[in-house]
Parts: structure tokens; sequence; C-alpha cells
């Protein structure tokens, strides 16, 4: 087995990395206090934008996408990229257009949306003009089971009406945010998994009600577009709207979360690695009892559990990424859960003692590891919680063992 990067990857790591040093680091403190002094808590910090006009310029431009729509990489060219945006997310996805859940969105669009669907909203939310959301999740039913989706997608004449409430909408709080992508039942009489079909609503339809923000572990996430609670109540849309046909909701969503979740943890990979550097940094510079940090045996044994875990994390993700360029997500759907259930807590693991040896400075807005620790512990339940990935992960494992 070859580790080395191909000439394509290793030159894209090169011109990202240079961008990450020259112009994104030094933003993070920019980031910060644009986003304190700002009155209106989703309104995009500036930054962001004169970020995203840099990158493009450059050509560090829908690195997640293959085929000649995006920058044409493999699953694994992408890896070791959306690795090292992880080190700032709350900038690097965002500023080279390959952030969630536009990314998602994106795909989804591309591979299941017709010519006049892709005009619409593919090709600018391509070009960067405008930003979308996914609404899937619900507050009234246990979401982790797709099948339980309420929210009723209604066929009347020419259009579709949507009714129901939906939670944790990430991306629609954001200005930019023109179109949600909507999942809900149109038939809940046909079998269970063909009940959900997918429409594209704009943002600004009459009936669509963003009722509040919602906070993770106290934050907003306003420059990822914040998390929104919503109100469909009689929005109206043309029927050309649907995704697909009737019935293929939950199958789109399948294809959907599959890319999305490999996506977050090559991430993860990024923020741990950062939360290595943050913590090494902090136990060679600080002196307790007599002594460097770094020389007392529990912060050694985190720093060297770390290591081994990020090692051990990256290897599978490579492995599952290599694997979904060969066979497709169907055919990694058990490395792709694996990675879903490994990652997250492993990595938010990792922030923890990065956080553990900053001490009150930790908790602080002084640090990324705060917001960090929070984004990990996030994703433990995003695109499905650990528990539903092990469930289906040993129901496949028994399989083999059961007549």
């Amino acid at each position: 087995m070859d580790f080395d990067f191909d000439s394509t990857t290793e030159e894209h790591r090169q011109r990202l990395q240079s961008f990450m040093a020259e112009h994104v680091y030094p933003a993070e403190p920019v980031l910060a206090e644009q986003t304190r002094d700002k009155a209106d808590p989703w309104q995009v910090p500036p930054v962001v934008t004169e970020l995203r006009a840099a990158a493009r310029k450059r050509g560090l431009w829908n690195f997640f996408l293959p085929g000649e729509l995006g920058a044409g990489l493999t699953n694994l060219q992408y890896a070791p990229l959306a690795e090292i945006t992880g080190r700032s997310p709350q900038l690097a996805p965002a500023a080279i257009n390959c952030a969630a859940p536009d990314t998602g969105n994106m795909e989804l669009l591309a591979e299941f949306g017709n010519e006049q669907q892709k005009q619409r909203w593919l090709r600018p939310l391509l070009d960067g003009e405008i930003r979308s959301a996914f609404a899937m999740t619900e507050p009234e039913v246990a979401s982790s089971d797709a099948t339980n989706i309420a929210t009723r997608i209604r066929r009347d004449g020419d259009d579709y009406v949507i009714n129901g409430r939906k939670w944790f909408i990430t991306g629609a709080m954001n200005p930019n945010c023109r179109v949600l992508i909507v999942m809900g039942k149109t038939d809940p009489d046909a079998p269970p998994h063909r009940q959900q079909s997918m429409i594209l609503v704009p943002r600004d339809t009459p009936g669509v009600h963003i009722r509040r923000g919602m906070s993770v572990f106290g934050f907003d996430d306003s420059d990822h577009g914040g998390h929104a609670e919503i109100v469909f109540d009689d929005a109206r849309v043309p029927a050309e709207n649907l995704i697909d046909e009737e019935g293929s909701g939950f199958a789109i969503a399948q294809a959907r979360l599959g890319p999305g979740r490999i996506h977050h943890c090559m991430r993860l990979i990024g923020m741990a690695e950062r939360a290595i550097e943050l913590m090494c940094e902090r136990a060679v510079s600080r002196v307790a009892f007599g002594k460097p940090l770094a020389e007392q045996g529990v912060i050694r044994e985190w720093i060297a559990e770390s290591r081994v875990r990020v090692e051990q994390l990256r290897l599978l993700v490579l492995k599952t990424a290599w694997l979904m360029d060969k066979v497709g997500n169907r055919g990694a759907h058990t490395e792709i859960q694996a990675i879903k259930i490994a990652t997250p807590a492993s990595v938010e693991w990792i922030i923890d003692k990065a956080i553990q040896t900053h001490g009150a400075a930790g908790v602080s807005q002084d640090f990324l590891l705060a917001g960090l620790w929070a984004s990990a512990r996030m994703l433990r339940l995003a695109d499905g919680p650990d528990e539903v990935h092990k469930r289906s992960m040993a129901r496949r494992e028994l399989k083999r063992y059961q007549s």
C-alpha cells in the first residue's frame, strides 16, 4: 500500500497550507473581534467574505465535488485537504466553499436534481453566490429514525404544500441562505421507506417561518450559518421543485449523508491535530510543582495517547475514502459507519485533554478549544448518533453467523 500523496494532492496541499498560513490563521482573531462586535448575530463577518474571494482567486474552491462540476478530485485526494481545513473549522471550510451543509446539498443536486434545479440552485451554490440548508431533523420525533419524519408534503394541483416543524437546520440563519432542501412525507400509507420525499423550498416562500436560532453547547455557530428552528405553515412551492420522484426521499437522504459523514471525519482529524499542537505548546510553556507540564507523567500520557488515536483515525478515514472511490458509497457503508463512530468520540477525548492541559484557559474564549470540543461532541449526534451506527454495524456483522 502506497501512503504517498500523488502529485495533484501534494500540489493542492502546498497551496492550501500556504493559504492557511498567510490568510486563515491570521484571520482567526479578526473573526473573533468581528463576531463579538456585530449587532446582528447572524450577519456574515466581513473576514469570511474576504477569505472566500481570496481562496477562489487562487483556485482553492469546491475540492469536495468530483467530476467536472467540482475540482475533479477523488475522495482519497480530498481527504488530506479537508483535514487541513479542519484545523480552523470556523473559517477554512467556508473560505474554500467546502462547508456543510452546502457540500451535501450540492452533491445531492448534482446526483438527483434535474437540469432546471441545477441551473437555478446548484450553479449559484458552486459559484458561492448563495448558501443553503438541509431541513430533515424534527423536534417532535426521534429523527435518528428517518422514517419517523412527520412533516407533510401534500400535492395540490400544480403545487406541493408543506406543513411541519424542523429544528437544528444548519445554515438556515445565514442571510445568504436562499433555499432549503426539505424532507417530509408525501404518502403516509406507503411502505415505511417510500413515504418520504425531498423538495426545494426557497427560504423566502410565504409560510416559511424562521422561529429562532438554536445554540450548540452555548455556541450559536453563526459562522456556519447557525442552526434554525423552522415552521412550515402551508408553504406552497411548484411541483417541479420536487427532487427526483415521490417516495425517493429516504434513499436520497442516505446517499447524501454518506459523503457528509466522511467529510466531517476528515475535518475532525485536522481539529485533533490542532488540539495536539496547542496541548504540546502549553505543556512546554507552563510550570507546575517545580517543573514544566511537559515533564508531568499524566500530560505525557495524554500526548502519546492522542498521537496514537489520531494516527489510527487517519488510516481508517483514508481507507474509507479509498474504498468509496473503488466501490462507491454503498459498498463502503460499513467503513463509513465505523469512522463516524470512532472519529468524533476519539477527537472529543483528545480535545478534552488539551482543554485540561490549559486549565481554566481551555474553556475560555481566548483559545479555540472550547469551540472545537463543542463541534466534536455535536458530531456524535449529527448525521446519525453513535448508537444508531453501532446498531446497524452489529446487525451486519451478526448476519454472517445467523441462518
